[in-house]
């Protein structure tokens, strides 16, 4: 038996479909989800952090904006190899928690049709039931590609992040115009103060994204004022008038919301540490 050591961080990004949803969707996180995952992979994760998303800026549906969290692991491990299949107790999973995410169509008539699921298995679940697919990309630990303000500290002042994973119609074509004309541009426009990037991991949990970026603003406005207004003169690449199903957009970001991009929007301190100040829940008194 042997186990791969590979430094890597995870990024996870949860959606609430309903604010219905959103108390119980934390309840679940706290509860049951946080303990749950602690038991499990303390011993190999150097991180496990869940940042709030802030609201949706105006137009922010078209980039395929998640509105629970984004939820950061920095492993020790490939926890995803035969050796790691064990476990001495398995991952409470009801489907009630994919209907609040958005993996299985919003309706009582979709959770009655599942059993409770297993962690991998929910980590698979949407994209193929003409739903959203669960985000769970895996990259290097560190930023491969650090396109502008490399050198900013915390006392040049708070981040509005913006961070979103892609996913091209055809990778060689796509690659070469995010280098070319994506890079380019948001590298050079005055509101953007961060911008790192990179290729995302494939062999560990099958990921169909192929690259995550990040870019850091003064606040929405400035991301709107380079995303949106300064984009919309901006050409449709061939690539995506070649294929309207996944870049049906005519302006920028072009890609198919929620399925070829999905964004979320942060601020650059998490809501909660988990393996430094989970104390359980507690709830008031």
């Amino acid at each position: 038996m042997s186990f791969e050591f590979r430094p890597m961080r995870s990024v996870i990004f949860v959606d609430c479909v309903r604010e219905e949803y959103r108390h119980r969707l934390l309840h679940w996180l706290y509860n049951v989800h946080v303990p749950d995952s602690i038991s499990k992979f303390t011993p190999y994760v150097m991180k496990y952090a869940f940042y709030n998303a802030l609201p949706v800026p105006p137009e922010g549906e078209r980039f395929g904006t998640r509105r629970m969290q984004m939820t950061e692991h920095y492993w020790l491990l490939n926890e995803m190899t035969p050796e790691m299949k064990n476990n001495i107790l398995g991952e409470v999973m009801p489907p009630e928690v994919l209907r609040w995410q958005g993996m299985i169509p919003d309706t009582d008539e979709a959770v009655a049709g599942m059993a409770d699921m297993s962690g991998d298995e929910h980590r698979s679940s949407g994209g193929d039931n003409g739903c959203p697919p669960f985000v769970f990309a895996h990259v290097p630990i560190n930023w491969e590609e650090d396109f502008k303000g490399a050198g900013r500290t915390v006392k040049d002042g708070p981040n509005y992040r913006w961070q979103f994973v892609l996913r091209w119609p055809c990778e060689k074509t796509g690659e070469k115009w995010f280098h070319d004309v994506m890079v380019p541009y948001f590298a050079g426009r005055p509101e953007v103060n961060r911008f790192v990037s990179s290729r995302i991991y494939h062999d560990v949990v099958g990921c169909p994204f192929h690259r995550l970026v990040e870019m850091w603003f003064d606040g929405p406005e400035e991301w709107y004022a380079a995303a949106v207004e300064g984009t919309r003169t901006m050409p449709k690449p061939d690539w995506a008038a070649g294929d309207p199903a996944a870049a049906p957009q005519a302006q920028f970001p072009f890609l198919k919301p929620n399925f070829n991009l999905v964004s979320v929007f942060l601020t650059d301190i998490a809501a909660s540490d988990n393996l430094s100040q989970y104390r359980g829940y507690l709830p008031m008194r």
